[in-house]
């Protein structure tokens, strides 16, 4: 049974998204928050393995549990529903360590099929938002204007396999299992990998497992 945590603030919102949520996730055990501070305490006692967060709250931001959640909780996948569609919302809530990002102002039926994308261990992204990190990325590896090569990255192949897995949603302790390592040997390896991809969450390694090929 999934724990999961709504953050916020508007009930009528609230109750939507509960009512989405019991839909893709019947057995679910669903917490509330209307305020950050509510929320950043609810994640120091809950074990959740997923968060929809609002980003404007009343009394802060969102991505202020993501950054707690990636923290004290780091197999927990946050993501992020709100109306913001912009760079300077999205970026940082993805850098904090957000699985998916999705608009709220989508078809109900959308939004129904990007949360079931989560137990296939695929980032939600709303489709606007998936071209825009996908820009990002093709910017980043795109060779400057002087044609400096673009640096290789250089996995071992455990660190592919690991990096496919977390791509794929698997939590540490289940990548651990798979391979015969401990939890903590992968969190080791999760580091070693954000380093080398320059990435910071689960969405970034997902969508850079994919540029790399490793899906096919």
């Amino acid at each position: 049974m999934k724990t999961i945590l709504l953050l916020e603030d508007l009930p009528e919102i609230r109750a939507w998204l509960r009512k989405l949520v019991q839909q893709v996730f019947p057995d679910a055990a669903i917490s509330e928050s209307s305020r950050v501070h509510d929320a950043l305490e609810l994640v120091k006692t809950v074990k959740f393995d997923l968060a929809l967060v609002d980003l404007g709250l009343p009394d802060g931001s969102g991505v202020e549990v993501v950054t707690r959640l990636r923290d004290l909780q780091p197999d927990a996948q946050s993501v992020v529903v709100t109306i913001h569609d912009d760079d300077e919302h999205l970026f940082p809530a993805l850098q904090a360590g957000a699985f998916g990002y999705i608009l709220k102002e989508q078809a109900r039926e959308l939004i129904i099929e990007q949360l079931q994308r989560i137990s296939q261990g695929e980032p939600p992204l709303s489709p606007s938002i998936a071209r825009r990190v996908m820009a990002y990325f093709t910017e980043k590896a795109r060779p400057s204007a002087r044609n400096s090569p673009v640096p290789h990255v250089s996995l071992t192949d455990r660190e592919t396999e690991v990096l496919l897995r977390v791509a794929k949603g698997y939590t540490l302790p289940e990548i651990g299992v798979q391979l015969g390592l401990s939890r903590h040997t992968i969190a080791d390896y999760v580091k070693q990998i954000y380093r080398k991809l320059n990435v910071s969450s689960r969405a970034e390694a997902a969508l850079e497992a994919q540029r790399l090929g490793l899906f096919g």
